[in-house]
């Protein structure tokens, strides 16, 4: 088992941004599920419409697309993913050799600010990774690269040297509360080292790249209690030394998480997290230095680094329920206390079939308009919604696929939507890592709705 090492203390101590959104929801609305939404003037879906566009059952879907067999690669967005098996809900990513103070670490490559670069890397062009260091030095990592002479490297990656590490050791936890969420005690599973982020820039290079360490050591490979891997990690493979003219890769396999974009149901990572409580729900590496990321509420204006993305404190639950959606229906329906592990089938296929946070996110680099598809980052600011009483109660509180509709209905709706603990809606201080591996049914190509007047910056 994982020891718990100095977390030990932090679900008792730490008050961060979403613990305090948890102990606000203590006296807060109803955390019920109610049933599907009933057709009137309150219904969420009637908003849409009367924004002169298509309502989401003819523009979107909330379903999960694919679920089983391969994913087409004609429906990756990230091309240097080997594979993506909808059965055993993972992605299969080149894993690349490191090294972080004496010790040998593996990660993978994700994004870069740099289009060629991106191209040439297979991985999703990011350009606001170009202002990760504004006003946080720590959340940008310099590392080294070899310079290997041809006997030593014929072909292939030269190993990179970085300056920390996260620690895998200690134990994830996460104790249901009596509603579920908020939980009782939580704990994340991995957390940063000194000096760590996981976005690098190579001395001498003003590329930056998201490339998060996802293992440590030389193996074996603790790949279900995850003693010195990410939480999402449920199979590793390094490859022998490649033969004359030929390139063995090494690989990992990652858990998936699923949600929506544009109305059209999406796959992603999620690698680190800059608050613990969202660490541990998202199974990612504790980075506090992300907490400081240019910058909260910031999206789409100068210096952002960030894009936005919309969860929900009590969305509907109900394993089979198809307007399930957020932290109390991962934590009822997802089997998110669990380890999960390739062995965790009960896990995966709850995972897999819709048991996930399900969250909704800003743009994608799919969609049609550049100015929505360039604005797409890794890095995503959380604004997390809390359905009202009035909502719950009406069964209002149904799965939303569209950013533009939940910012519509925050701008216009507040009897129906609004902040977590009933505070004003937006940026909640808490940022996650997380990579977009590609989608399940149609490409994501533009919102389901116009924003309403004052609702989002301009130009739109």
């Amino acid at each position: 088992m994982k020891h718990a090492g100095f977390l030990s203390k932090l679900s008792e101590h730490k008050r961060t941004p979403i613990a305090l959104v948890a102990a606000a929801l203590v006296a807060a609305a109803p955390l019920g599920a109610a049933g599907a939404a009933a057709q009137s003037a309150d219904d969420p879906s009637a908003l849409v419409v009367a924004q002169g566009d298509n309502n989401q059952a003819s523009a979107g879907t909330s379903s999960l697309g694919q679920t089983t067999g391969l994913l087409p690669r004609e429906n990756l967005v990230l091309d240097s993913a080997i594979q993506v098996d909808l059965d055993k809900d993972t992605a299969r990513l080149p894993l690349y050799k490191g090294t972080a103070n004496g010790q040998t670490v593996w990660f993978v490559l994700l994004d870069s600010s740099d289009l060629g670069l991106a191209h040439d890397l297979g991985v999703n062009y990011a350009p606001k990774l170009a202002n990760i260091a504004i006003g946080c030095p720590t959340c940008l990592q310099e590392v080294t690269i070899d310079s290997p002479t041809p006997d030593q490297n014929r072909f292939g990656q030269a190993t990179v040297h970085f300056k920390g590490a996260p620690d895998f050791s200690p134990t994830r936890i996460l104790t249901p509360g009596p509603d579920a969420f908020p939980p009782a005690k939580f704990q994340p599973g991995a957390v940063a080292g000194p000096d760590y982020s996981p976005f690098i820039r190579i001395a001498g290079s003003t590329a930056i790249y998201s490339a998060p360490i996802v293992a440590t050591g030389d193996g074996p490979f603790d790949v279900t209690h995850h003693t010195n891997t990410g939480d999402r990690v449920l199979g590793v493979h390094i490859a022998p030394a490649s033969p004359p003219g030929q390139f063995l890769e090494s690989w990992v396999d990652m858990l998936l998480v699923k949600g929506f974009d544009a109305g059209q149901p999406i796959l992603y990572l999620s690698t680190d997290a800059g608050d613990p409580l969202a660490a541990t729900l998202e199974r990612a590496t504790y980075v506090p230095a992300l907490a400081n990321a240019p910058y909260n509420g910031g999206d789409d204006f100068l210096g952002s680094s960030r894009e936005r993305l919309f969860a929900f404190v009590n969305g509907q639950t109900g394993a089979d329920n198809k307007q399930s959606q957020g932290f109390r229906h991962l934590v009822l329906d997802g089997h998110a206390a669990e380890d999960a592990s390739a062995d965790n089938t009960a896990l995966i296929n709850a995972l897999r079939n819709g048991g996930d946070l399900l969250n909704v996110f800003g743009d994608f680099p799919t969609l049609t308009d550049p100015r929505h598809s360039q604005a797409y980052s890794p890095l995503w600011d959380a604004q997390i919604g809390q359905w009202t009483d009035k909502a719950v109660q009406m069964g209002l509180n149904t799965r939303q696929i569209d950013e533009n509709v939940v910012f519509n209905l925050a701008a216009t709706r507040p009897d129906l939507l609004t902040g977590a603990g009933g505070s004003a809606y937006g940026a909640q201080g808490v940022d996650i890592n997380c990579v977009v591996i590609g989608f399940t049914n149609k490409a994501p190509t533009a919102n389901l709705a116009a924003p309403v007047p004052n609702s989002q910056f301009p130009p739109r």
